[in-house]
């Protein structure tokens, strides 16, 4: 078997690999060999079958599959001889074999670039904090208490307001005609809830009892029933009751009945419960700010292959979303495509960069971890455990790509662990805001204050 090198430029290699007539001769009368010892031919005993026979028989059969067998062997030496690792599967293509000739075939393929080594205790970030304010924890305490509201009637009888419960039957029409799901009885409607279409409930305040309100609005585009979506509608309204939100005072009763010890129980678990989604927030932040630092200071050039895999994947997505909402951008398909090559590379380039920190520090993801990550997306569907446990048994390569998101936070725990970190105190607003919005602000900013200095 030869192998022969044919180009090696960037990280695309080829190489072109001769096995020998004489080769390919010596496996199949090995296989035939193999096969005369086992084989089962009516009028002839176990092991005394004719090789011309079986030649005859099973020759084109026996011949694929040591083909294959060559192919496979041939392509690995190149990739071993020459120190190879590969990015994806190699490309192969036959390119000459005929009956007692050699088997020549090309083989092509991207490999794995040398990633920069990275002076981790180098690196500097700064993570925001934010903490639970007085005002935050008595909104959190309000909405909490949102779920035990309960509604009277007014001391006198009024017009509906805001935050009213108002009781109402009504029919929907579309196009002069009732449609399916749009009529209802004693009908609960918490005006300003949100709950129904927009518009709805805003013609309702002001209404008294036993009003008949005619309601115009419109389907939004992206509404669920398509027949509906984008639609104008008439609702004829009959308003029956009208009850405000009563006082809901939190107390030690209250708290027990949800299963806590008494209301500093319940308070605690809310103040917490906030601090957790502060954290989870902080971190995201600070992990973001480790990859863009990632991706803006380390250069390496990355294969081309995994970068189409990788936008073809994240391009899927986008056409989904643009035939549900084709109105959400102005870019036009070119723009976006290469936008998302853009986004494409970077993923590339960070996954090449976090593994190659990974298998420096050997770290790894262990069994329990991805077990438990299996557990997590089980809970995800309350009444649906059993089959959804019995999903990821039958498919262990379903546990498998629980694995990359788990190692991808591995390295980047030990990374934040060896950096220097310092940390800011911001308010929760700035810590939730979301840092693409934040940079596409501060360069309008930027170009705002130039086109200004440009006229001074």
């Amino acid at each position: 078997m030869q192998v022969k090198e044919l180009s090696a430029e960037g990280l695309k290699r080829a190489y072109e690999v001769v096995v020998a007539a004489a080769e390919i001769e010596e496996r199949v009368d090995k296989r035939l060999g193999e096969l005369k010892r086992t084989i089962k031919v009516p009028g002839f005993r176990p092991g005394k079958v004719p090789v011309t026979l079986l030649k005859k028989q099973y020759g084109r059969s026996v011949m694929g599959e040591v083909l294959e067998q060559a192919v496979n062997e041939g392509s690995q030496q190149a990739i071993n001889d020459n120190e190879l690792k590969p990015a994806l599967r190699p490309k192969i293509e036959v390119t000459s074999f005929e009956d007692g000739k050699d088997l020549e075939f090309s083989m092509e393929l991207e490999v794995l670039p040398d990633v920069p080594k990275v002076d981790l205790k180098a690196i500097e970030l700064t993570r925001l904090k934010a903490e639970v304010a007085d005002e935050a924890m008595q909104e959190a305490l309000d909405n909490f208490s949102k779920r035990f509201q309960e509604y009277e009637a007014p001391a006198k009888a009024r017009k509906a307001e805001d935050g009213d419960r108002v009781t109402i039957d009504f029919v929907g029409k579309t196009d002069g005609e009732a449609f399916d799901g749009g009529k209802a009885d004693d009908f609960p409607l918490v005006l300003g809830s949100g709950s129904f279409i927009p518009g709805f409930e805003d013609q309702l305040i002001g209404a008294e009892v036993d009003d008949q309100v005619e309601i115009n609005v419109t389907f939004p585009e992206s509404y669920g029933a398509e027949t509906l979506a984008g639609k104008d509608a008439v609702f004829e309204v009959k308003v029956k009751e009208i009850a405000e939100p009563k006082q809901v005072e939190l107390t030690d009763d209250l708290a027990k009945g949800q299963g806590f010890d008494d209301l500093e129980a319940l308070k605690t678990a809310i103040r917490e419960s906030m601090e957790r989604d502060y954290a989870n927030a902080s971190r995201a932040r600070v992990k973001r700010a480790l990859l863009d630092h990632f991706a803006d200071n380390i250069k390496f050039e990355v294969p081309a292959g995994m970068v189409d895999l990788e936008f073809d994947a994240v391009w899927k997505q986008i056409e989904e979303e643009l035939k549900k909402d084709p109105d959400q951008t102005d870019k036009s398909e070119d723009e976006l495509k290469a936008e998302y090559k853009e986004i494409a590379e970077r993923r590339v380039r960070l996954g090449l960069i976090l593994s190659d920190i990974g298998q420096a520090n050997e770290l790894k993801v262990e069994e329990g971890e991805l077990q438990q990550a299996m557990f997590e997306q089980v809970r995800r569907f309350p009444g649906q455990e059993k089959e959804v446990f019995e999903y990821f048994q039958k498919n262990p390569q379903a546990v498998e790509q629980l694995r990359a998101p788990i190692y991808e936070d591995k390295v980047v725990d030990f990374v934040l662990e060896m950096a220097t970190i310092e940390d800011k105190v911001v308010s929760v607003e700035e810590l939730m805001k979301d840092p693409d919005e934040q940079e596409e602000a501060e360069a309008k900013q930027k170009t705002k204050g130039k086109a200004k200095s440009e006229k001074e």
